[in-house]
């Protein structure tokens, strides 16, 4: 292997990414789009949850547990003239919640015999379930302090502190995640659709009958885009900083050569599609179904790994996108060193190396048909 022929390599690489605007368009400005848009739009707090009310009462009481509820910014009260209405709401799905306070609520709960509200909530949508549950279960205990004037005995107290996140904020979690999906889709798309263009024009197979041995053409056509792919990250960090406001509390060195092997990885995948496809259109196609569903579904971007069943655990462990996806938020989020992120690292080389060396591989069969 000479250094020269792969330095010529990404040289020519680097005069077709600058003669080709759609590809610095998809390097540089579709990852921005995307995790902008993506960001303010995911948000995996349950808000404005709307929930049907019938006082049954209509004292001084039930009316400040109405208030309670809704000055918690959680919920969308909409009052109900009777009990059906209210239950009848969740049926058209107009509401997911009911809330039915029943006669002498107060005259109950200043007793001390214990007053009856009936809580009903969509279980169709068991994703606001828990939330709803937990929103109501603290709206309860504060709105029967303000009722009776007392606070409820506790005989155990919990302090709740939480470490990397202390608000709770959604946001400081999406964004280190989506860039990993957004840069493993784009890194994928950009060689893949490149060379299968080159493939299409028959300039690929003009260059592989020169001497130029595989390993040179790989590492050549890789450079010029894992340059172009740290370009997209500076600029996905900048907004994830600025815009976002997320956090970084760990090493740049530490992100940075975790970008490296990952890029690298992907970038190899896409040359990969493209030299066994060799049309755009197949390339795009499999890029998708190989970059797009994993990087969503299996990374634990969305669903947390530990909660997926034995096959799908060990199916993540061979796909790059999981160990980068916990490199990025915890370097992001818990300022994680090389010890603490060993697994991940070591498995994310792996990966590359085998990555690329199939790549190469591929190369060689064609070389010698």
């Amino acid at each position: 292997m000479k250094f020269a022929r792969t330095i010529a390599m990404a040289k020519k690489e680097v005069f077709h990414i600058t003669r080709d605007p759609f590809t610095l368009a998809l390097a540089l400005l579709l990852p921005v789009m995307m995790v902008t848009i993506f960001g303010l739009a995911i948000e995996f707090n349950v808000r404005n949850i709307k929930i049907a009310v019938y006082d049954g009462d209509k004292t001084q009481s039930s009316r400040k547990l109405i208030d309670t509820l809704s000055s918690s910014h959680y919920f969308l009260v909409n009052h109900s003239f009777n009990q059906k209405d209210a239950i009848h709401s969740i049926d058209s799905e107009k509401d997911r919640a009911a809330l039915i306070i029943e006669k002498n609520f107060e005259y109950n709960l200043l007793s001390e015999r214990g007053a009856n509200a009936q809580l009903m909530i969509d279980g169709a949508d068991n994703s606001t379930v828990g939330s709803v549950t937990s929103y109501f279960g603290r709206i309860e205990n504060i709105a029967a302090e303000k009722i009776t004037g007392k606070k409820r005995p506790n005989d155990v107290v919990l302090k709740t502190r939480f470490l990397y996140n202390p608000e709770l904020n959604s946001r400081w979690f999406i964004v280190p995640g989506l860039m990993v999906v957004v840069v493993a889709i784009l890194s994928i798309l950009l060689t893949s659709l490149t060379v299968a263009r080159e493939y299409e024009n028959g300039s690929m197979e003009l260059l592989l009958s020169t001497p130029v041995r595989p390993v040179e053409i790989v590492l050549g056509k890789l450079t010029p885009y894992i340059g172009l792919g740290l370009g997209a990250v500076g600029f996905i960090y900048i907004i994830a900083r600025v815009f976002f406001g997320v956090p970084f509390l760990g090493s740049h060195f530490i992100f940075l050569g975790g970008c490296l092997l990952f890029l690298t990885t992907y970038l190899a995948q896409g040359l990969l599609i493209s030299v066994t496809t060799r049309k755009q259109q197949i390339s795009m196609q499999f890029s998708m179904m190989s970059g797009l569903l994993p990087s969503l579904l299996l990374s634990g971007f969305i669903f947390p790994i530990e909660s997926m069943p034995l096959f799908f655990r060990v199916l993540t462990a061979v796909l790059p996108v999981r160990w980068f996806m916990e490199i990025s938020r915890d370097v992001f989020l818990e300022g994680s060193g090389v010890y603490e992120l060993r697994h991940a690292f070591l498995a994310l080389a792996l990966i590359c190396a085998l990555m690329v060396t199939i790549a190469a591989k591929k190369f060689k069969r064609d070389l010698e048909p």
